[in-house]
């Protein structure tokens, strides 16, 4: 049985092994995911220059995600998010899940982020 702790570490690891690979640059940035257990968040986030260009998460208060299911919160945060790079010249972005499954709430916040505008 995995406990808590140990399927943390497991996440961890496969989020070392996928930034290994993904990098974002300022013309490109890397789109990173966080999930925790209630809310989820997103950035946009330039790693030449060490800059987070935008984000967008559930506790924001301009996403009002009151009465909706995480799911439905997590692709109201990719639109958003998508807004966001929008109005700062960004459309071609790196996905970078964070070592989560793609599956769930991280599919559909990158579903949100493509029908927002975003290319990845």
């Amino acid at each position: 049985m995995i406990n808590k702790e140990n399927k943390n570490e497991i996440r961890l690891k496969r989020h070392l092994r996928v930034r290994e690979h993904v990098c974002g640059t300022a013309e490109r940035p890397r789109l990173s995911v966080y999930r925790s257990s209630k809310h989820i968040y997103a950035q946009l986030i330039d790693d030449v220059n060490g800059k987070t260009l935008c984000s967008a998460s559930t506790i924001a208060k301009d996403i009002n995600v009151k009465d909706m299911t995480k799911t439905a919160s997590a692709e109201e945060v990719g639109k958003k998010l998508a807004e966001k790079a929008g109005k700062i010249g960004i459309k071609d972005v790196v996905f970078d899940r964070g070592g989560y499954l793609y599956i769930g709430r991280v599919k559909a916040l990158a579903d949100g982020a493509r029908s927002g505008g975003l290319n990845f």
